[in-house]
């Protein structure tokens, strides 16, 4: 009975949370997605720190009617990724500004503001809004991805035909304390097409952003974001993809600062020879909360996934990681890796992990590893002994920590400019 009735209590707060909200309207397709969307965000209700995956993620503030105000902080820094060639789009707390952004024409390249999209009667985005995102909620229910698909009035739809050369440039701008901004990305890769998206800025005070991207068979989708600087900022955000035969998807993402940071990932490995990487490396001092929730499912032969995400954690910075590989009955030959640490550079900071193994095949090679610790005393008396200052040298230990995470970026040029950008946070933030 008391369960029932905390359900019902759930219910009935998500129903009065949502009828404030106004759900966007275009084709019939399009709204028939989002009702249906809605219906079943009525259904599971908005999230409770009771909930499995959210015991350690407190989502009051990804919930509540009113935003939380975030300051916004002045970015002296050279512009992300600005020294590479790529297509620019730009969001203004959550509102495509179109005069700000690139000609949205390229090469093997189809892009449409996800508002233009969804009021058209016929359109390839149809058959894949919402569709990843409502695979997502099975086994674990992301009712915050649900009420994206409901609500969100903005975003891009993307379509890559064959090897697009320029990376398209995601650029989110926050000017608003009080903004809050739901955008919904969907991304499509034809056969043996090669695309790269870069994500980039704060973009609200509040963020709740969905992403579902096809790899159809041959086709290969690099992923790099950054996540900053505003630090009161709070986000959740989600990558939903699947993957077809011999795909390839490869995804990083660095977070610096941020009061409350929540990346979703899932993924699906539907065809054989298939490789999907997620990596994050995440830094954060103070009231810095930083949850990465990643479900991965090999459903098809010889697919290789790998989950290396760091996070260096300092005056009392919380870090989760929740991460799953599922190998279905069938998926023989799965090669599955698994590695979550945290490097504590403070007594008064915290990593939770919750890693797992879900195997139903007999011929695989999977495994996961979690650790939590500080700077290697050794190695930094080493390098002092040799005249290297102690905040250097616990610096240049810190980067060598985050290394294995960065590795899985391919682009050298993106590769070494988030490098620079955790090397000014050490130097920033360091003691």
């Amino acid at each position: 009975m008391k369960r029932a009735q905390q359900l019902q209590r759930k219910l009935d707060a998500t129903a009065a949370r949502v009828q404030g909200m106004a759900m966007p309207q275009g084709a019939g397709w399009a709204n028939d997605a989002r009702q249906d969307a809605l219906n079943r965000l009525l259904s599971m209700g908005l999230p409770e720190g009771r909930d499995e995956y959210w015991r350690w993620t407190r989502p009051d503030t990804l919930t509540t009617d009113a935003t939380p105000s975030a300051a916004v902080f002045a970015d002296d820094d050279a512009p992300m990724f600005g020294a590479i060639d790529r297509l620019k789009i730009v969001f203004v707390d959550g509102v495509f500004d179109a005069k700000a952004s690139d000609d949205l024409t390229g090469e093997n390249l189809e892009i449409m503001s996800l508002a233009d999209a969804l009021a058209t009667d016929i359109h390839w985005a149809a058959d894949l809004y919402g569709k990843i995102e409502i695979k997502s909620q099975n086994p674990v229910a992301r009712p915050l991805a649900t009420m994206n698909t409901a609500f969100a009035n903005d975003g891009m739809v993307i379509r890559a035909t064959g090897k697009v050369v320029r990376p398209v440039n995601l650029i989110y701008l926050h000017t608003s304390e009080t903004s809050d901004a739901i955008l919904h990305h969907v991304v499509k890769l034809e056969k043996d097409a090669e695309l790269t998206v870069l994500e980039n800025g704060p973009a609200a005070a509040r963020f709740n952003k969905t992403m579902e991207v096809e790899v159809a068979d041959g086709a290969s989708f690099h992923h790099v974001r950054t996540q900053g600087r505003d630090h009161e900022r709070r986000a959740v955000t989600h990558l939903f993809a699947t993957l077809g035969q011999e795909s390839r998807l490869k995804s990083f993402t660095m977070t610096a600062n941020g009061v409350l940071t929540r990346n979703e990932v899932y993924l699906e490995i539907n065809g054989d020879d298939s490789v999907a990487h997620v990596a994050g490396a995440a830094m954060g001092d103070g009231e810095f909360h930083h949850d990465d929730t990643v479900f991965i499912t090999h459903d098809a032969e010889r697919g290789e996934s790998r989950q290396v995400f760091k996070k260096v954690l300092r005056n009392g910075a919380k870090g989760i990681f929740q991460g799953k590989i599922l190998v279905k009955d069938g998926a023989q030959k799965t090669d599955g890796y698994q590695i979550s640490q945290g490097l504590l550079l403070d007594e008064d900071s915290q990593f939770l992990a919750k890693p797992e193994l879900e195997i139903y095949a007999d011929d695989v090679i999977c495994s996961h590893g979690s650790t939590v610790g500080a700077i290697d005393e050794t190695a930094l008396f080493y390098m002092q002994s040799r005249g290297v200052p102690r905040k250097d040298a616990t610096n240049l230990l810190t980067l060598a920590f985050l290394a294995e995470a960065i590795d899985e970026i391919e682009d050298t040029a993106i590769a070494e400019d988030i490098l620079s950008r955790l090397e000014g946070w050490l130097a920033r933030h360091g003691s």
